[in-house]
């Protein structure tokens, strides 16, 4: 597996040592927390995040409702808890695995390592959870979800994972369809007019800015 990055948030300082041992040999990347107020601010680089439920303060169901309203990345649990109403109401919040202590090491890294290939997932939500992207070529704008084909998919994934920075139609082209492609840049154009259309049907609000001879760029 790829280089990667893991988020454990977990108060067991002895299990957290363990767990850092054992997925720093499956070329994993370990960043602690051992309550809600070590959490990162920015976790647009972590790819999972392991969640403990005990905590002190904001308990794990707490933090995954939270770290929904703006990450989109695995949360998997990890608790004591077996019965079925926990397990259930970690899901219902987000939670993408429930993980019962005690649990083999191995178990756990399978989990990881289903969670971290089964799809890749966008990893940005607006501050209002107004703009969403998910996976299969959906949008999802206001609840409303926008049918896209593929390249207009990609095109928006780009934009919304890079807020504020310009991408010039050569730059966006090059980035879908590759250097050595033949085509014309100017289909990007089309893409963008498409997409803003499907968009203006559900907002009135400006996402996509036009930069006259530079590009555009994500602005929602």
């Amino acid at each position: 597996m790829d280089q990667r990055k893991i988020l454990i948030i977990e108060d067991d300082v002895d299990l957290v040592d363990m767990l850092e041992m054992y997925l720093e040999d499956k070329n994993i990347t370990i960043v602690k927390a051992y309550s809600s107020v070590d959490i990162p601010e920015d976790l647009s680089a972590i790819d999972l995040i392991l969640l403990d439920i005990n905590l002190p303060g904001n308990n794990g169901f707490e933090i995954c409702k939270q770290l929904r309203e703006r990450w989109l990345m695995p949360i998997l649990f990890l608790s004591a808890r077996v019965n079925e109403a926990d397990k259930i109401e970690g899901l219902m919040l987000g939670g993408d695995d429930y993980i019962t202590k005690p649990f083999s090491l191995d178990e756990l890294y399978a989990r990881i390592y289903t969670n971290l290939t089964r799809s890749d997932r966008v990893k940005y939500l607006s501050k209002n959870n107004q703009v969403r992207l998910i996976e299969g070529c959906v949008f999802s704008l206001n609840g409303v979800a926008l049918d896209l084909t593929k390249s207009e998919f990609e095109i928006l994934e780009l934009l919304v994972n890079n807020p504020k920075q310009i991408f010039s139609k050569e730059r966006i082209y090059d980035s879908l369809w590759g250097i050595d492609s033949f085509g014309n840049p100017q289909v990007v154009s089309e893409h963008i007019r498409n997409i803003r259309n499907k968009m203006a049907e559900v907002s009135d609000q400006e996402f996509i800015k036009t930069h006259w001879g530079l590009g555009y760029s994500w602005i929602g």
